[in-house]
């Protein structure tokens, strides 16, 4: 079963400094019928203006992954870590028993793209932990290219949840496919371009929920890129 979820469905917040889009119930947006999936909770898309960002708020009990598309995030937390995440990055911070951070635009005159993505962590209570590394788009292209699991297998970041997060760039006419183990879900969420996930068509901001799949198939239609996630 392929469930599409189309980019004009997702919730849509403006703040004046920040547009975020919400594939999942998210602050003041608010659907029953989007709680997440699976463990995935929290999939935002936001664009964040020159100069602003996310002043210092705190978190506890959850897997925060953030993947920087365009521009540069800054981001300090309460442990110490302070860091700016340019694309190409994956950033992990678990909260668990609890943790301060603010994320911010340090540009003067760019704009910062980003999906911030939240999963629930396997066990409450862990000892926060932050983890931060890069992936050279060619270790991407026309490949998935593993960048979050939970053994940290292939130089992947690691997470407290039985998930892996695959990145991917596709040029027009390749494909890429990826075997669901048993009792397996994969949620992909498309960035750019057009791809077709077996018989569904995708275009950017879309997403697939998928389910009972043995094998999935991704074709692109044009040059795209996408985040598929392996969930339990």
């Amino acid at each position: 079963m392929i469930a599409i979820q189309k980019s004009a469905d997702r919730g849509y917040a403006n703040h004046g400094w920040l547009k975020s889009y919400h594939s999942f119930s998210f602050a003041s947006y608010y659907n029953p019928q989007k709680m997440g999936f699976r463990d995935l909770r929290v999939i935002n898309e936001d664009y964040v203006d020159p100069g602003k960002g996310f002043a210092t708020h705190s978190h506890r009990d959850m897997e925060i992954v953030s993947y920087v598309l365009e521009g540069g995030l800054e981001h300090k937390d309460s442990m110490g870590n302070t860091a700016i995440i340019y694309p190409g990055e994956v950033q992990i911070m678990s909260a668990g028993t609890g943790v301060s951070h603010s994320e911010y635009n340090p540009s003067p005159q760019d704009l910062v793209h980003l999906l911030q993505i939240w999963i629930l962590p396997d066990t409450p209570g862990l000892t926060p932990r932050y983890e931060q590394k890069k992936y050279p788009n060619e270790e991407k292209q026309n490949q998935l290219r593993l960048v979050v699991s939970p053994d940290g297998r292939d130089c992947s970041v690691t997470i407290h949840q039985d998930a892996k997060i695959y990145a991917s760039f596709l040029d027009a006419g390749k494909q890429v496919e990826h075997q669901l183990g048993a009792n397996r879900h994969a949620w992909i969420q498309l960035i750019t371009g057009e791809i077709v996930v077996n018989d569904s068509w995708l275009v950017a901001g879309d997403a697939a929920a998928i389910s009972e799949q043995d094998k999935i198939a991704i074709a692109a239609q044009q040059n795209s890129e996408f985040l598929l996630f392996d969930l339990a």
